[in-house]
């Protein structure tokens, strides 16, 4: 549950029509689940610990792979409390964290970001224009998403390749030689 526990009516229905167009934007590549309000419809993770991004994308694939968590804020929601309990949460996915505010909230939304080491790969602004809603990409990270660690086999001990010593060698070169120069010889003498 979000750290401000009322917001306002009117700030509750912009921030859930927002919510709704953005999974209808991307609902062509994804799969869009959305949380609005107080619903927990679509979750990242599992038990207790589990999250309730305001929208959730997911690749079409079998696996159906978490891609993408949405957080829509409001100019009231823009704040320390909520930073802490949940930006940085979901910053620490292993997913895109895009973050949306109003368009007069990006400098506070990027120094709480800063603040509280909060990834966040893109952050966008909005603003609505009577009924129409104008999305603005302000800051794309350059990090990539921290990728799940692969198990790596351990390597493979391989026997050493058995030399033989220095001088050895040297001296085995000109008896190789001086048998190979006999055998010819031999085979002339049978014949």
């Amino acid at each position: 549950m979000s750290p401000i526990l009322v917001r306002p009516v009117r700030e509750q229905l912009e921030h859930d029509r927002i919510i709704r167009l953005l999974q209808t934007k991307h609902r062509r590549k994804y799969e869009a689940g959305i949380n609005p309000g107080a619903e927990q419809n679509v979750p990242v993770g599992s038990g207790p610990s589990a999250l309730f991004p305001d929208v959730v994308l997911m690749s079409q694939d079998r696996g159906h792979k978490l891609d993408t968590i949405i957080e829509v804020e409001t100019g009231e929601s823009v704040n320390h409390l909520e930073a802490l309990a949940q930006w940085v949460h979901y910053g620490k996915v292993r997913a895109a964290f895009h973050l949306y505010v109003p368009s007069g909230m990006i400098d506070v939304a990027r120094r709480l970001c800063e603040d509280n080491h909060i990834h966040v790969t893109e952050l966008w602004s909005y603003h609505t224009i009577g009924d129409d809603v104008r999305f603005t990409l302000v800051q794309k990270s350059r990090e990539p998403v921290p990728a799940p660690r692969a198990r790596v086999p351990a390597p493979v001990a391989r026997p050493a390749a058995r030399r033989k010593p220095a001088a050895r060698a040297a001296k085995s070169r000109p008896a190789l030689k001086a048998k190979a120069a006999k055998k010819p010889a031999r085979a002339l003498k049978r014949k």
